[in-house]
């Protein structure tokens, strides 16, 4: 395969595709893999014609960027070239859809939805064209939820329950958390959804305490996707205030990675624990569940007894997972039946509230932010551009737009109060490093945070990384930067290390001590200190992408926009990184831009939301 390649100005191509191929793959639609994907299974099943082996492509390519399959009637308007920059595919030969569907059907490549022999690599189900392999990673899933809601539901006293939702749910605005924990309490399988601030960490501890004021036997496992969001899980759950005896129900637990949870075997794709080998466990939390992709949600389900409950907890409006699938929106946006029984239920613990369909209950009320950066939040949210632009232009202190800055230029005009928050934060950074500050260190680091949407270019990381470099040179160092381990030097993980405790997402910073420079990150108690020649993956981080923010908060966030034909400025970007922010958030860039990325949700192609 690698002989058919040709490299030309970073582009590879497929030297031996034709006909749509050759098309699609020359304007950089497809890539080469794909293409050579597609013309093996030709190869493979007999195939030889075009449309079809361009719908195989086109279905590879889909996996690439986020979707589980294809939709034929659709893909001409959704489907945009490799990189950062967007180009109008519209003079491509595209077939017609109706057609295109017809011939795609009648390949021997290709099973129908009611086929049930195995042996066809693809699949097409109500004009959604899969890889065989993803469509049976989604009606796994399917059928997993529809059995455990199907299940006669928890054995629980409402009485106790109510009880202890008495003790532990009070206040003006917690009406949202008590029906959430009565929920969870009450079925299988539960779906906590809510923005940042939300109040979602506190209702899992309540949960928590709850259910082991119900059994104190419940053998509890908490997960989450990365190894950084684990680590803030733990640290949070520790974080909430709850009576003694409560607290002590709680106590103690540990949360892991996904992959941990189920027993990675190394060098394979395998776990230990799946449908033959389940978990051990009453009760599976898993946190920051947007960023859990369809194959990993499918191994999770699986490995799960049909008799513990699972309670997914994320926010359905930020970035999805990097991988295909966007299960928690899929699940949240589902359509599902009344659930009389369960409403009963709720009624009796006295935890009133709207009928809850498919075990979704959404937490909306922002307890971390408010003023103009949750007008803001709830614009881009919403869809509504026009109230976002307002909000922008208020003029409020926590929401500043510097607008129309020629970001091409070296040095654009209007980012003087920009480079301020970052001088000065380095500088603030640096000064308690030097003191050997560690906790004072570590929350300098966050006053202030630079996000890009994109890695390369005029608007992405590398250069903004350089420019924040130039910017500290120029307003004098405070500690010596020829040095590698200089102490304020702001850090970024790049691999997990499970043995160090520190995972790939996690950010900190090198302080002087009396043993030489330690780099510290931030653990819930004492920072975790450790010695340089200790670490490996490690970056400096001057400036870092939307995602890899993801599950972080900063009091001051900065967000570099790019021009709004930019395919990566998307709602779920621009939501994500404006609730990064808690006091304060600049957006530089356009409104064209701001528009573009309200009125472009992510397109993510998936048949989990039309049949649950």
């Amino acid at each position: 395969m690698t002989a058919e390649l040709l490299a030309e100005d970073g582009i590879r191509f497929a030297t031996r595709a034709t006909g749509l191929l050759a098309a699609f793959n020359e304007r950089g639609v497809l890539a080469a893999t794909d293409v050579h994907v597609a013309r093996r299974l030709g190869r493979l099943g007999g195939e030889a014609d075009q449309q079809v082996l361009l719908a195989a492509a086109l279905v590879v390519r889909a996996l690439r960027t986020g979707s589980v399959c294809l939709d034929l009637a659709t893909v001409d308007r959704t489907v945009l070239v490799e990189g950062d920059e967007v180009d109008d595919t519209s003079d491509l030969p595209w077939p017609d859809s109706a057609s295109w569907a017809a011939t795609v059907a009648a390949s021997p490549l290709v099973a129908d939805a009611a086929a049930g022999a195995t042996g066809h690599p693809l699949r097409l189900v109500d004009g959604l064209l899969y890889l065989d392999r993803y469509w049976r990673q989604e009606e796994q899933v399917r059928d997993t939820l529809a059995r455990r809601a199907d299940a006669p539901p928890p054995t629980v006293d409402t009485d106790r329950l109510r009880a202890a939702l008495d003790r532990l749910v009070t206040g003006e605005g917690s009406g949202a958390q008590r029906r959430a924990v009565a929920v969870s309490a009450l079925r299988w399988t539960s779906v906590l959804a809510g923005g940042p601030g939300t109040g979602k960490t506190t209702t899992i501890a309540t949960l928590l305490a709850v259910l082991r004021d119900q059994d104190p036997s419940l053998r509890i496992a908490l997960a989450a996707p990365t190894g950084k969001a684990a680590a803030r899980m733990q640290e949070a759950l520790g974080e909430v205030e709850l009576p003694a005896a409560d607290r002590a129900h709680v106590a103690g637990l540990s949360a892991s990675t996904i992959h941990r949870l189920l027993g990675a075997r190394a060098g394979t794709s395998r776990f230990r624990h799946d449908r033959h080998r389940h978990l051990p466990y009453d009760v599976v939390v898993v946190d920051e569940t947007s960023m859990v992709s369809l194959t990993l949600m499918a191994r999770l389900l699986e490995a799960i007894r049909p008799d513990a409950r699972l309670v997914l907890v994320g926010d359905p409006d930020q970035l999805a997972s990097v991988e295909a699938g966007a299960v928690l929106g899929d699940l949240v946006g589902a359509p599902a039946d009344p659930e009389p029984r369960l409403d009963e239920a709720l009624d009796r613990v006295d935890a009133p509230g709207p009928p809850v369909r498919g075990g979704v209950t959404v937490l909306d009320r922002t307890w971390r932010f408010h003023g103009t950066i949750a007008t803001l939040a709830a614009a881009i949210r919403a869809g509504d551009a026009d109230t976002a632009i307002a909000a922008l232009r208020a003029g409020e202190h926590d929401v500043v737009f510097v607008e129309d800055a020629d970001l091409t230029t070296r040095d654009p005009g209007g980012l003087r109060e920009l480079r301020e928050d970052v001088v000065g934060t380095a500088g603030e950074t640096e000064l308690a490093a030097l003191d050997g500050d560690a906790p004072l260190a570590l929350e300098r680091l966050d006053e202030h945070r630079l996000l890009c949407a994109h890695r390369r270019g005029p608007y992405g990381v590398t250069r903004w990384a350089g420019d924040v470099e130039r910017w500290l040179v120029e307003a004098g160092p405070v500690a010596d930067r020829d040095e590698e381990w200089y102490p304020g030097r702001p850090l970024l993980v790049t691999a997990n290390d499970h043995d160090r405790g520190i995972y790939n997402g996690d950010t900190g910073v090198v302080i002087e001590t009396a043993r030489g420079p330690r780099a510290v990150f931030a653990r819930g108690g004492a920072p975790v200190a450790i010695a340089p020649s200790l670490l490996d993956g490690i970056a400096t981080v001057y400036a870092m992408t939307v995602h890899r923010a993801q599950g972080s908060q900063f009091a001051r966030v900065s967000v570099i926009l790019p021009p709004a034909e930019s395919p990566l400025l998307t709602r779920e970007l621009l939501y994500t990184a404006v609730t990064r922010a808690r006091v304060r958030v600049r957006l530089v860039g356009s409104e064209d831009a701001v528009r573009a990325a309200i009125d472009r949700p992510i397109g993510r192609a998936s048949g989990l939301r039309r049949r649950r």
